[in-house]
Parts: C-alpha cells; sequence; structure tokens
C-alpha cells in the first residue's frame, strides 16, 4: 500500500527538519559558520565547503519551502529582488519579457533599468487578459513574468492557460507567488516553470527578516541557477534561514486567519459610503472572482480600495489609524497600511500609475492577525476621519 502523502502543516513543521544527529534536538541549529573542515584533498564532509555555495541551516529551509511549494528544487536568496535578479539569468541579451502591467514596483525598476542595460527588453500586458498576452508574443519572448494577484489591484491571471500560452511559444513562466504563498496558491502544478517568492512577507511573516526564494521542478532551470546562486552569492545568512523556516512552521494557520480578516474587512469597506471601490478577490464583484474560486484556495489578505476625496482624503485616513502602522512591505502578523502612489510604486511613472488605476486615492492593506473587532474599530474611525470636511 502506498504511504499517503503528508499534508501542508505537517510537512511544514517536518520536511528537512529531522532532529539533530548529534544531540537529538529537535530544532534546526543555525549553523553560523562561513567554511568548514574537510576529511582530506577534496573530500568535503556532506557536500559542504563554503556557505556561500551551501549551509546546512539554507538547505532544510530550501528543502522546507521546495516541500510545501511541491517542488524538487527550492533555492533560497538574501531578498526577493535578489532572486527576481537570478531568475532574469535564465535570460541573454536580445530575449523579451513580457510582464504582467501591474507588478510591484521594484520588479518594475529591475526590468526597465537593469535588465534593459543588457540587452533584455521588457514590455508590459494585462496578463488577466489571454488574447492580449497571446497577441503580445513576439519569436524574442522568451520568459513570462505573472504577479497573480498583483500588486496593488489585485488581479488574477489564469495561470493553466498561460502556462500553455508560454509553452507554445518555447517560453518560460515564472509566477511571483508572494501574495499567496503556496498554502493557498500552487503555480508549479498549474504548469508555472519557476515560482518566486520575497520572503520577507507571509512566509516569514513576522516583519523581522528579509528574504527570497526559487522554487521549480524543472532540472536544467534549477542547475542553471544553482550555478548562479553561487556564481553571484546574493545568498541569506544562516539566521535568517532559521527564521524564515521557523515563520514556515505557523503558516498555514496565520494564512486562514489573514484570510478571514481580509475577507470581513473587505466587505465593511464595500458597504462603506467613504469608500468608491474595493479590490478583494473574495467579494463577488471582482472581475475575477470566479477563477480565484478554482486557481486559490482562498482570498489572501491584501486589500486595496478607492477612497473618495483623492489625495487629502487618503492622507487623513493612513494618518489616522492606530493598528494599522503607516508602513511599506506586508505579510507580517501586524495590519499595515500604505499609499502605492506615493510609496511602494513612486518608481512607476506617473502616467503608467494613472493607466492602472494607481489613482492618489488608492489606499493597500496588509490585514494582519489581530483580533477583528479591533481592526474593524479602527478601520470605521479612520474612515470617518477621512470624510471630506463640511463647511
Amino acid at each position: 500500500m502506498a504511504e499517503q502523502p503528508l499534508s501542508f502543516e505537517t510537512l511544514a513543521i517536518h520536511a528537512g527538519q529531522d532532529p539533530e544527529p548529534v544531540t537529538g534536538a529537535v530544532v534546526v541549529p543555525i549553523y553560523q559558520t562561513s567554511t568548514y573542515a574537510q576529511e582530506g584533498l577534496g573530500k568535503p564532509r556532506q557536500g559542504f565547503e563554503y556557505s556561500r555555495t551551501d549551509n546546512p541551516t539554507r538547505r532544510a529551509y530550501e528543502t522546507c519551502l521546495a516541500a510545501l511549494e511541491g517542488a524538487r528544487h527550492g533555492l533560497a536568496f538574501a531578498s526577493g529582488m535578489a532572486a527576481t535578479a537570478t531568475c532574469a539569468h535564465l535570460l541573454r541579451a536580445g530575449d523579451e519579457v513580457l510582464c504582467s502591467d501591474d507588478v510591484y514596483g521594484g520588479t518594475f525598476r529591475f526590468f526597465t533599468r537593469v535588465m534593459e542595460k543588457f540587452g533584455v527588453t521588457t514590455r508590459y500586458v494585462d496578463t488577466s487578459d489571454l488574447e492580449v498576452t497571446r497577441r503580445a508574443l513576439t519569436d524574442r519572448t522568451r520568459m513570462l513574468w505573472v504577479e497573480t494577484p498583483t500588486n496593488p489591484m489585485l488581479k488574477l491571471s489564469d495561470l493553466t492557460a498561460l502556462a500553455g500560452i508560454a509553452r507554445d511559444a518555447g517560453a518560460y513562466l515564472a509566477v511571483d507567488n508572494t501574495f499567496m504563498t503556496p498554502y493557498l496558491q500552487s503555480p508549479l502544478k498549474l504548469g508555472a516553470d519557476v515560482v518566486v517568492h520575497s520572503a520577507t512577507k507571509y512566509l516569514g511573516g513576522h516583519s523581522d527578516v528579509v528574504g527570497g526564494a526559487l522554487l521549480t521542478n524543472n532540472d536544467a532551470i534549477y542547475e542553471t541557477l544553482k550555478f548562479h546562486q553561487n556564481a553571484i552569492g546574493a545568498v541569506p545568512g544562516p539566521f535568517d534561514c532559521w527564521l524564515v523556516m521557523r515563520g514556515l512552521k505557523t503558516l498555514a494557520l496565520r494564512m486562514d486567519r489573514h484570510c478571514q480578516n481580509a475577507h470581513a474587512l473587505s466587505e465593511l469597506l464595500a458597504a462603506h459610503p467613504q469608500v468608491a471601490q474595493v479590490h478583494y478577490p473574495g467579494l463577488p464583484a471582482h472581475p475575477h472572482h470566479l477563477l480565484a474560486r478554482t486557481q486559490m484556495r482562498g482570498f489572501g489578505g491584501m486589500i486595496s480600495f478607492e477612497v473618495k476625496g483623492g489625495l487629502e482624503s487618503a492622507r487623513k485616513l493612513v494618518q489616522s489609524t492606530r493598528l494599522f502602522f503607516l508602513a511599506e512591505s506586508l505579510g507580517g502578523v501586524e495590519s499595515l497600511i500604505e499609499h502605492p502612489a506615493i510609496m511602494t510604486h513612486a518608481s512607476l511613472p506617473p502616467e503608467r500609475r494613472a493607466a492602472l488605476g494607481i489613482s492618489d486615492g488608492l489606499i493597500r492593506l496588509s490585514v494582519g492577525i489581530e483580533n477583528l473587532t479591533d481592526l474593524r474599530a479602527d478601520l470605521e474611525q479612520a474612515l470617518n476621519a477621512a470624510l471630506p470636511s463640511r463647511v
């Protein structure tokens, strides 16, 4: 009889994390070392030579995250952008990237201001529109880079369909799964070639570490990425790996609460007279709600919404919350509020922000795991504070 595969919650605690063989410690040690004594000339112990190349704590973390993402291979990096930059080394001069038009500002900055210097061009398309994406392909397209849900407008793209489009074009499909995490979405199972994470966010989950990761089932892609991980050296230290691995143990529990709180607050926002529009895949009014129900196992902890009154009202609102901290980043246990046009997406030209709907009245929430009653009260009082002044 075949052994029953372990559940997500069990893998998060046990994958790559057997008791330490010398002492029996049940928590993976932090191997805070740069180098390793070798048994003889050209004979490293268990393959460890130098910690840029490999480290036991990092290997345990990479093994655990790969198991959660359903991947054969996992690679850890010093930041999400370090992971993105390493993934870009699958490309060469003359290649072209088709990228989701609504992506994290740092991703836009990297592709437009860094990769173009090396002869890799990037064009931005609405990947939620399959026909538009298909027509945008050229004989130079070698990668589709997709965020789903996007940041900050929370548009969804059909990953199974995009995988087919990429395959037919001879291109890689790389999916940034930061917003969803492997608990809520499995891009590799839907046909993606590479999954990208900013581990700083939900994977670590406590706003105390910066990291990134790449996951793949393709052996050739892995060998290329592994070579560049070592050659470039943008790797996390062992303590950072340990922190993210600790965060993974409670990922399922946290994501359930993030989803519950965000869904409830999205309904509050949708009914509030000061809010013009809410972007949250869990709302039936969301244009991609049906896709969300089939492609994802939950709707996530991110919300964006348009407040009436433009920048003045938005400024009052973000400066009036008490529990929602005004800060960049996302995915921690604490709730955050930010203004994309001024903060996370300031690197986008104003005309591009306008085309995407990132207006001066747009606000993004990263809903934490605090008590829902407290979060609801905080948001309501801030919304009331943002009401236009009446003469």
